[in-house]
């Protein structure tokens, strides 16, 4: 290209200008080489967000942890005293745990990169004189791409023509309805980005119609990419209570780790040889929990992964730690909570008329039924009843037949059946997708219309946001000439002037037809319908003389025939209900924000549980608040409040219709106000502020834009609701777990340390410290007890109670009360009754004698000690083995019949029981292996005494669980809403459960 493309200023170009600018052709697209070259020049076509995984980094930040350093020093200081055995044993820890961080962390950070393939949309693109689907990822300035109904624009392109083009630009805008593209239009310099009809912008959706463009700008460089460039300016990555708690953990163990140190030079009167300052070391490092970070990151991502599965993406792992702490879900309820399926499923005509109509989904097959009476609040259907008239093609009323013509011909969705699938399928927009399938199931589809009867379509004023309302000019086979009109019922009934069908609607002005009508407008929106009203009228040859392509719809929208209106369902998920039931279960509260009619929002809450008592939507605030309700709102009644009234509200509205992004961001500040965890869904560009300031931010995967899904922490790949419970569930799971295998790996190091130091008191016939376990024998027990049951526990099922126990309290963190108990507790009596038994071996079953230079290796005089160091090590490591099988479940009885139902459930503790002991068999039972590397000698009738260990562990672990039901008492940590909200159930919340 001669020079670089302007990105401001296309919309003030004619199409032909703005192709020889990009030096584009219009009929053949770019070239292989133009391609290449602009590829180069602009790069790919995607927005930047963090950088790519770099497996050299990864690697490197396995070996830039003080653990790494203290195990390079002591493999340093073994190969420096020529002790080769012990160096090797030294170095295959570090690479062990060297190896399980990089690779879980590099598979977790590949996991996230190849999260914006999976969600990259595909272009329809003219290269080389050939249409061709590519990814959006390579489109390049001069592209030339072909939009029809439903695509998602892949860059910010000018429109070189449409047919009938709409795009839904709210993600950009804020616009809820779609806008209407003319690729004739020139726009003025300062006209802003919703006011350029000429243009279309990436990650918007084409709602209607087709048309042809070329790419002007793509990347950072779109619309999208100049607010993706606002959200990313100093965003920094905040570490949360886990990251923080492990932090503190760090620098206190370090610390003791140093202490220990000095403890042991202190004990041997700082004498120090080269035994002595590997023992230290070897301490040390029995202090810091080596693996622990690594599992932690091994466990998120096995979490990420199967959350992936359950059509949950995460974006951000520390958010699955926040999951399981969320005491508020915000979702919203189109594609949600509902399946975002429209259906036609009632008609209603002023003579007396009301019809409900059969079947679901796209397949235009299901009767429609004539009710018995109009009057929607006591209409009745009974299919066995001999008054109602099954309606057919035959048989339908004029004013029927009026109604679904209006539906068919003003429509531009079609309907497809493919022969090979059996299939239907549909384009355009899902609303007018549902009149044309009532149409089609009274065979009166716009194909059978148009291409069999002979309609034909003379003029057409597509949908206009602002009016909300389109109309169609149609031919009939014998030259009538009619007018119809459809959309929103109150800019439907402007238009009208009579209302023939029924004389006893008097239409003297459009606001007594619409007040006529709004009882049946409130009874449809009541039953979760979005109502869409219709009328007609006839135009004489005389007046079709007068129009053309040029005549402004206002002269043609006037003096219409009211006809009907049809309630369209979209029905809610089938899951919906179980999930928000779980949700309160687990003291959860779900909150459906939407842009519906509070009255058809009313309706769906009810419908999937979210309102479980009727009777409260009516109630009103006492006298000390602002006097409206607060159950379901309108976000302009919410959006009206001050901070001083919403915080004095005895709960949040749980339903807030004709909800706004803004809407969404003041309900979060009100939740945290209340100390509220939130997860919030969003879609559009304009959520992200929501999606950023919620605690969980949840990207709509399939409706939701580019912008909103780097802006969020986990992306769902089917918008589902359930989805999002299932998430919660995962994280509550996986937090459990990371508290399980936290319990168990530093208090299997808290044994250690108080076994270990205690050991510090006996002394040899020289005065001299006689270590209980040798520096290999604490590698060999921390390596064992350590990673992989604690991996093991990280893979742990859910507990039953998972999902009815209560949010997490997020201030408490990972340490809580409770866990430093057990990791003390536990871990100070296992180390306990290891050093008791090494002292029974060397004093009570033994001669007492503690040999000379035992540390160093064997002599005839270190046999008690050698024998008791087989007793100690053996008691030590299976012991904490137990102690692992005792943290699947902090509350159980280890021995109970559930637990022991479960045994060989967890297949990698089982893996990890079984490796302990045939390491520990190898350690005892090898000869030179235990004599001349552990320092140990092997152990025959000193079994009885790790057995009645064993049995002694067993015993106080079942007082202590016993104890803590009543130390640590079940809190129900539910915030007044809460508590409010299940009181307003009345017991149908338990009644469910």
């Amino acid at each position: 290209m001669s020079a670089e493309p302007s990105f401001t200023d296309y919309h003030t170009l004619t199409s032909e200008e703005a192709l020889q600018r990009l030096e584009a052709s219009a009929s053949s697209g770019l070239s292989d080489d133009q391609v290449s070259l602009r590829l180069a020049t602009y790069g790919e076509n995607a927005l930047v967000g963090e950088n790519g995984v770099s497996a050299l980094k990864v690697l490197i930040a396995q070996f830039t942890n003080v653990l790494v350093v203290i195990l390079a020093a002591a493999s340093a200081l073994s190969f420096a005293v020529k002790d080769f055995a012990e160096a090797t044993v030294i170095l295959l820890v570090l690479f062990i745990n060297a190896a399980i961080g990089f690779f879980q962390e590099y598979k977790a950070e590949k996991t996230v990169e190849s999260l914006k393939k999976m969600t990259s949309p595909n272009a329809q693109v003219l290269r080389n004189g050939t249409i061709a689907p590519l990814p959006t990822s390579e489109l390049v300035p001069g592209d030339i791409i072909l939009l029809t109904s439903g695509d998602v624009v892949g860059a910010d392109c000018r429109l070189l023509e449409t047919i009938n083009l709409e795009t839904d630009e709210a993600l950009l805008t804020g616009e809820a309805l779609p806008i209407h593209k003319d690729y004739t239009t020139v726009c003025k310099t300062d006209d802003s980005v919703g006011d350029r009809f000429n243009l279309v912008y990436s990650s918007t959706t084409v709602t209607k119609g087709r048309g042809r463009a070329v790419v002007y700008a793509t990347g950072m460089s779109t619309e999208v990419g100049k607010i993706a460039k606002k959200l990313m300016a100093g965003n920094k990555k905040r570490k949360t209570k886990l990251a923080k708690s492990l932090d503190k953990m760090a620098l206190v163990l370090l610390a003791v780790a140093i202490v220990l140190a000095i403890i042991v030079f202190a004990a041997n009167r700082f004498k120090i040889n080269s035994e002595v300052i590997l023992y230290a070391v070897s301490l040390a490092i029995a202090v810091i929990p080596e693996g622990l970070v690594a599992i932690v990151t091994l466990t998120m991502a096995i979490g990420m992964r199967r959350m992936s599965k359950q059509k949950a993406l995460v974006r951000q792992l520390n958010s699955i730690e926040i999951l399981g702490s969320v005491t508020d879900i915000c979702s919203d309820k189109t594609g949600t909570l509902t399946q975002s399926k429209m259906v036609l499923v009632r008609a209603f005509i002023p003579s007396n008329e009301l019809y409900h109509i059969d079947g679901l989904g796209l397949e235009p097959i299901g009767n429609v039924y004539k009710a018995i009476s109009s009057n929607e609040s006591d209409s009745t259907i009974n299919r066995n009843s001999k008054a109602e008239v099954l309606v057919e093609d035959s048989n339908m009323s004029p004013s029927l037949e009026l109604l679904v013509k209006g539906a068919s011909l003003c429509n531009n969705a079609v309907l497809k059946y493919d022969n090979e699938t059996g299939e239907w399928s549909s384009a355009g927009d899902p609303t007018e997708t549902a009149l044309q399938v009532f149409a089609t199931k009274l065979q009166h589809s716009k194909e059978i219309l148009v291409n069999r009867q002979g309609y034909k379509i003379l003029y057409e004023y597509p949908f206009d946001s602002g009016i909300k309302r389109m109309t169609v000019i149609a031919q009939s086979p014998d030259g009538t000439v009619f007018a119809f009109l459809k959309g929103a019922t109150e800019k439907i009934t402007e238009c009208c002037t009579q209302s023939p069908l029924n004389p006893e609607i008097g239409v003297n002005s459009s606001s007594n037809l619409y007040s006529a009508l709004e009882p049946h407008i409130e009874s449809m929106a009541a039953d979760g319908l979005r109502v869409i009203s219709i009328a007609y009228k006839i135009i004489s040859p005389s007046e079709l003389e007068c129009i053309s392509s040029n005549t402004p719809r206002e002269q043609i929208e006037q003096n219409f025939n009211y006809i009907g209106m049809v309630g369209i369902y979209d029905p809610p998920r089938p899951e919906s209900r179980d999930s928000v039931i779980k949700c309160h279960q687990a003291g959860i509260v779900v909150r459906m924000l939407t842009g519906d009619h509070p009255a058809t929002a009313t309706a769906i809450a009810k419908q999937v549980a979210i309102i479980q008592d009727s009777k409260r939507i009516s109630d009103k605030l006492d006298s000390t608040s602002v006097g409206i309700n607060n159950l379901v709102m309108v976000a302009r009644d919410f959006d009206a409040m001050t901070i001083e009234q919403i915080d004095a509200l005895p709960e949040l509205p749980v339903v807030i219709a004709r909800c706004t992004p803004e809407t969404k961001v003041k309900l979060i500040e009100a939740l945290h106000r209340r100390k509220a965890v939130v997860a919030m869904t969003g879609d559009g560009v304009n959520d992200s502020p929501s999606l950023k300031y919620a605690d969980v931010g949840i990207a709509m995967g399939m409706a939701g834009s580019d912008v909103a899904k780097q802006a969020s922490a986990i992306i769902l790949t089917d918008d589902n609701f359930a989805t999002i419970v299932r998430a919660v569930a995962e994280g509550r799971r996986m937090f459990s777990n990371i508290a399980k295998f936290a319990t168990e790996l530093i208090g299997s190091n808290v044994a250690e340390l108080v076994c270990l130091t205690v050991g510090l008191a006996f002394r040899d016939l020289n005065g001299r410290t006689v270590f209980p376990l040798s520096p290999v024998a604490i590698l060999a027990n921390n390596m064992l007890t350590g990673t992989p049951p604690a991996m093991a526990l990280g893979v742990e099922r859910a507990l039953p109670e998972n999902m009815t126990n209560p949010p997490r309290d997020p201030a408490k963190g990972l340490f809580t009360w409770e866990v430093v108990s057990d990791i003390i507790v536990q871990g100070a009596f296992i180390g306990g009754i290891s050093i008791t038994c090494y002292w029974l071996r060397l004093d009570v079953f033994g001669d007492g004698n503690l040999g000379s230079g035992c540390n160093i290796g064997y002599n005839p005089s270190c046999d008690t000690v050698f024998k008791a160091r087989g007793v100690n090590f053996a008691c030590l490591t299976l012991m904490i083995l137990n102690f692992a099988y005792s943290c699947r479940d902090t509350r159980r009885q280890t021995l109970s019949i559930p637990m022991l139902k479960r045994v060989f459930e967890n297949r990698g503790l089982v893996f990890s029981y079984l490796l302990a002991w045939v390491i520990t068999m190898i350690a005892l039972y090898v000869p030179k292996v235990n004599t001349s590397i552990f320092k140990q000698h092997y152990i025959t009738w000193e079994w009885s005494m790790v057995f009645i260990a064993f049995i002694v562990q067993f015993i106080f672990d079942a007082i202590y669980k016993y104890l803590k039901q009543f130390i640590f008492p079940p809190t129900f940590r539910a915030t007044q809403s809460q508590l409010l909200l299940q009181k307003s159930s009345q017991g149908k919340i338990i009644e469910e459960k």
